[in-house]
């Protein structure tokens, strides 16, 4: 609870216990806002630092932009270098947030500085009624498509990563076909919690 006291007051940070970059510059950085789209993030980077070990991933959560924050019609106090810490100066950011494009909290991520290269803010609002985790696929904010995303960004698994993107596309059907089957998602995805 401490912690999660101090990430709030502070409305972005590091989670130092799902990242794996200490000391090193990560090969990219997974940011999120909301509970799914975390979920679903962490269990992306999980996916991928299992397969592809050698590579340095970095977990950011935002409250907000780190900018410019309309809502409270004021300046947030992370500054260019904070930022550029936080971001990378070049490596690829994926920002998981469901919601409607033109409500994207992390809008001001992409202007914040200009040393951002990527920017991919997944907000698309498509579905019914689903399951979570099938309206996540649907959406494209799940893990698999995030980690398929990652594979994409990360120049060194562009050819080396397609056998797995493959492995996650087949593993979304599965998911999608027990969701229509049960009506629930499967619990193993459901219940899904940090393994370490």
């Amino acid at each position: 609870m401490d912690a999660a006291i101090k990430h709030c007051t502070k409305g972005i940070g590091i989670w130092e216990w799902a990242s794996n970059d200490d000391g090193y510059e990560p090969d990219l950085v997974m940011a999120s806002a909301g509970d799914i789209p975390t979920k679903e993030a962490l269990a992306a980077t999980v996916y991928c630092a299992n397969i592809f070990r050698s590579l340095k991933f970095a977990l950011s959560m935002s409250l907000i932009s780190t900018n410019w924050c309309p809502a409270a019609n004021t300046r947030m106090v992370l500054s260019d270098r904070d930022f550029d810490s936080l971001f990378t100066l070049d490596k690829p950011i994926i920002f998981n947030f469901h919601g409607y494009p033109w409500f994207n909290p992390s809008a001001g991520l992409s202007f914040a500085t200009t040393t951002i290269t990527c920017m991919c803010a997944v907000t698309r609002k498509r579905g019914s009624i689903n399951t979570p985790l099938e309206l996540a696929i649907q959406n494209e904010t799940d893990r698999f498509s995030l980690a398929i995303d990652a594979i994409n960004r990360i120049p060194a698994l562009q050819v080396s990563g397609a056998h797995v993107k493959q492995q996650l596309r087949d593993m979304q059907i599965d998911c999608r076909n027990y969701a229509y089957a049960h009506g629930i998602d499967r619990p193993e995805d459901d219940q899904w919690q940090w393994p370490y």
